[in-house]
């Protein structure tokens, strides 16, 4: 017989996986916002409706991470 060799994987790799799930919605973030300022450096008078629109951008994408919470609540 020849010897096997078991692996077992201790922890919760649902942990893991929102942790790099969060990734994506912090770059994401950054992008709008660094978007955002270029852009009201070029046309300061639309400053005001192009921080609404950064704000709605901001929402929709942290609303990413928060899906992540969910689905590691839901599948924990």
């Amino acid at each position: 017989m020849e010897p096997t060799i078991l692996a077992e994987i201790t922890g919760n790799i649902a942990t893991v996986g929102y942790g790099l799930a969060a990734i994506g919605p912090g770059i994401g973030i950054g992008i709008v916002a660094g978007k955002t300022v270029e852009a009201m450096a070029r046309q300061p008078e639309l400053a005001g409706r192009l921080q609404v629109t950064m704000f709605l951008g901001i929402a929709f994408t942290e609303l990413l991470a928060f899906i992540g919470v969910a689905v590691f609540f839901i599948f924990v």
